[in-house]
């Protein structure tokens, strides 16, 4: 590759960059929230197993409360409940 091939690319890596910042801040701040979701229902599995509610600790419930926060739990709850 020539040297104005390599500047052309760099620049459209910048603007490309500069466009999707908000976006990848929202997504890297859904994904932070979502992993101490995941972190809050591994914590509520013992303190659930006592008062009889069972939440699985994977991806979907994480982005939910990533998502929701805590009305996102009340959902979570309320579905398993009304799965029984």
């Amino acid at each position: 590759m020539t040297g104005w091939l390599w500047w052309a690319a760099g620049g459209g890596l910048l603007l490309m960059l500069v466009l999707c910042r908000r976006p990848l801040t929202a997504l890297c701040r859904l994904a932070v929230r979502s992993g101490l979701g995941m972190v809050f229902l591994w914590l509520f599995q013992g303190l659930g197993g006592l008062l009889g509610v069972t939440l699985g600790v994977n991806l979907l419930n994480g982005l939910v409360l990533g998502a929701l926060g805590p009305p996102g739990f009340a959902l979570l709850l309320l579905t398993q409940w009304t799965g029984r």
